[in-house]
């Protein structure tokens, strides 16, 4: 019975001063990631671009995922098509208008668990100062160590988003009717993070 004791009270003061853990807190790897779009461009093609400089971070355990979350900011000003003057374009207000919104943001409120290895995270997307609920499907892969003892997580995810809605509306027709610049953007996004010490 005393050893039983013993026991208890060494197991119970684990318990207590154990650090609560929910998988913790992972950060974009910016020099291993990439965030990029396509748009259709005169009906013919697709244009594609990226954004070059973003922060995030990823609570993520897939035994508790009430306490997951997502929160990412890109800044607009950051567009890069290959293309200075398109880019220049994009920055003004017929577009993302950077210079009176500089962020485009995401954060989750909720994440579920679809099949292995595949999650859907619910949340509000913030572009052009137009908020909107989406659904971001994303695969995240198991943790490893990287050869200078970093815990890293691949994330991957993509959707289709209609830019009119956030009010980046500018456009032109060519001479055959065509919009210049299509509704619909296909994003995707690439990321590896690295769990915070």
């Amino acid at each position: 019975m005393k050893l039983f004791k013993i026991l208890f009270s060494i197991t119970l003061v684990i318990l207590l001063t154990a650090p609560i853990s929910y998988g913790g807190t992972y950060k974009i790897d910016p020099d291993h990631s990439y965030i990029g779009f396509a748009v259709s461009h005169m009906v013919i093609t697709k244009v594609r671009g990226q954004f070059k400089s973003y922060s995030g971070s990823l609570i993520f355990d897939k035994n508790d995922l009430e306490n997951a979350s997502i929160e990412a900011v890109i800044q607009t000003v950051s567009i890069d098509t290959s293309v200075p003057k398109r880019d220049d374009h994009l920055r003004s207000p017929d577009f993302f208008d950077a210079a009176r919104f500089p962020t485009i943001t995401f954060k989750s409120d909720r994440i579920i668990a679809n099949t292995a290895g595949r999650y859907t995270a619910h949340g509000i997307l913030t572009i052009r100062g137009v908020s909107k609920n989406i659904t971001l499907p994303f695969s995240i892969t198991d943790k490893i160590k990287d050869p200078w003892g970093n815990t890293r997580r691949g994330v991957e995810a993509s959707l289709k988003l209609n830019r009119i809605d956030y009010g980046v509306a500018w456009n032109a027709k060519t001479t055959e009717g065509g919009l210049v610049v299509g509704h619909d953007v296909n994003v995707e996004l690439t990321l590896e993070m690295i769990l915070q010490k």
